[in-house]
């Protein structure tokens, strides 16, 4: 004799067996890079994001840059606790005032929303604020332009990098208060697209 839960198993339609969407946590850190794990874990998927999905380098975007730079996460937290670096950015100051942010990633299932990769952004932009900026640029992908207007940036003109449009960008810094607790971060719950 069967059990009723062997029978309800049975009697479920097989197109539906595996085709719910993962689960994705919706509260997140954001902050500097201060654990070994998170720094490696950011590495992994700029690899993953630059190197396996876009194709732009071969085995590693890894850089002299990353050097000097302070590296930004987001890391996805369950019930509370930090469990996986699901995004990142890099920061750097090139001259007296003049910052950069560079390698903005976010993991293939948590970009349904463009909030995390705003997240990001705030935490760069703010954090060079901080430190005394008084101009903060990036190079833009062109399919990301949009959503970096929003944020309050301008777009000064279109350049192609690795072959690949993108527009040189820089911030109105009026937007983003400056931030003096970056190893530390904050928290963000962040609503997740249908």
């Amino acid at each position: 004799m069967r059990s009723p839960e062997h029978t309800v198993i049975e009697m479920l339609p097989a197109a539906n067996v595996g085709s719910h969407a993962p689960f994705v946590p919706t509260e997140y850190i954001i902050k500097h890079v201060t654990e070994r794990w998170e720094r490696r874990e950011a590495a992994r998927l700029r690899r993953q994001v630059f190197c396996t999905e876009q194709g732009l380098f071969e085995g590693s975007d890894a850089d002299t840059i990353d050097r000097i730079a302070t590296t930004i996460v987001a890391i996805s937290c369950l019930f509370g606790l930090p469990e996986q670096v699901v995004g990142t950015v890099r920061i750097h100051e090139t001259q007296p005032g003049i910052w950069h942010g560079s390698r903005l990633a976010v993991q293939r299932d948590y970009r349904r929303s463009a909030m995390l990769g705003s997240e990001l952004i705030r935490m760069a932009v703010s954090t060079a604020h901080g430190r005394g900026a008084h101009r903060f640029l990036a190079q833009v992908q062109a399919q990301n332009v949009a959503l970096f207007q929003r944020l309050h940036w301008q777009s000064l003109g279109e350049i192609s990098l690795c072959g690949r449009l993108h527009h040189s960008m820089q911030a109105s810094l009026y937007h983003y208060p400056p931030c003096f607790i970056g190893e530390v971060g904050f928290v963000s719950t962040l609503r997740q697209a249908a």
